[in-house]
């Protein structure tokens, strides 16, 4: 059975006064569904072009998505309209964008932002879709929803907003949530509230759910599948347990050795991810990541390593090292 979301080999690129920047730069990977699969990595990865391009939302200029097919639910969404691709957006793809409170219009009522698409996508009527509204509300956890959906996005909190956009995302019960950085601006309780909430929601509704963030301990417990980002491509891929536990790349064994840990003493320093990310417009014909990493060699400057089978099957490195990696960490336990 095919999965529900396959990008193979999507290319996405920026035109700047500085030269051509490659945001995507040929990854590939899938969505089965019900599914949750994260897209992790820092700022400047790709993680929310990614996103954006499946939605077909990059602007054009600057952007355009130069190669590739996006397979949703057997359609190469490259290929449709923009017509088409609008009754998609909403009805069968719902987004959750980083940031609710420039996301959610801020003269319209939350009740008005949750029933426009079922509205124009379903076709209901004001009071059946005041009705649903009021459901969807109940369902996200927010109460008193009668007296929610007559305010205004400033009158509600960070987490209630993004409670909100999580409501409008699954409206039209959509196939596909996409959720970009969808805990950034909150606190780390309202965090874990808002990824329960993801997560419960896609078991119950048997929806696919994408989570594009920058933390790896974020989606520890949320994702059963992780693509890790770095300069456009996807380095890294593989079951949580896999990539948690038998790291192949060493970008990613340095952001899981930056994130906090309860078994650590309370004294250990963390260990931070050293330099910055590339500029996407100078980078050369060899590893991106190798100004960084701790165990470049030679080679790492000659070719760009291609994502190989690496550790239990399902799990892709590319890193020329990846093998020696794991047989390091294999005599270190």
């Amino acid at each position: 059975m095919a999965p529900l979301l396959e990008v193979k080999g999507l290319h996405t690129e920026f035109r700047t006064g500085a030269g051509r920047v490659r945001a995507v730069d040929g990854i590939s990977f899938a969505v089965e569904q019900g599914e949750t699969v994260a897209v992790v990595g820092e700022s400047g990865s790709g993680k929310s072009v990614s996103a954006l391009s499946i939605m077909r939302l990059v602007a054009d200029p600057p952007g355009r998505i130069t190669a590739g097919e996006i397979l949703f639910d057997g359609r190469d969404l490259l290929g449709l309209t923009d017509t088409e691709m609008r009754e998609i957006r909403g009805r069968d793809i719902g987004m959750v964008f980083q940031e609710p409170m420039t996301s959610l219009n801020p003269v319209l009522t939350i009740g008005r932002q949750i029933t426009e698409s079922l509205e124009q996508h379903l076709g209901t009527d004001r009071p059946s879709a005041d009705r649903r509204a009021l459901e969807l509300l109940d369902m996200v956890g927010i109460a008193d929803g009668a007296r929610r959906l007559r305010q205004y996005p400033h009158q509600l909190s960070g987490g209630m907003r993004q409670r909100v956009m999580i409501a409008v995302a699954l409206a039209c019960n959509p196939k596909l949530i996409i959720a970009d950085e969808p805990t950034t601006a909150l606190d780390v309780t309202i965090q874990a509230q808002i990824l329960e909430l993801m997560k419960s929601l896609s078991l119950r509704l048997n929806v696919a759910l994408v989570v594009i963030t920058h933390n790896l301990g974020v989606v520890a417990r949320y994702a059963s599948r992780v693509n890790v980002m770095y300069a456009g491509r996807i380095v890294e891929a593989g079951s949580a347990d896999a990539i948690y536990h038998d790291p192949r790349h060493p970008y990613t064994i340095a952001l899981l050795r930056s994130v906090p840990r309860l078994d650590r003493p309370r004294q250990a320093r963390l260990d931070p991810v050293d330099g910055q990310p590339p500029d996407l417009t100078r980078l050369d014909g060899g590893c991106a990541f190798r100004p960084r990493c701790r165990f470049a060699v030679e080679s790492c400057g000659q070719a760009i390593p291609p994502l190989a089978p690496a550790g239990e099957v399902g799990h892709f490195s590319a890193c020329f090292r990846s093998a020696e990696l794991g047989a390091a960490r294999d005599v270190a336990a």
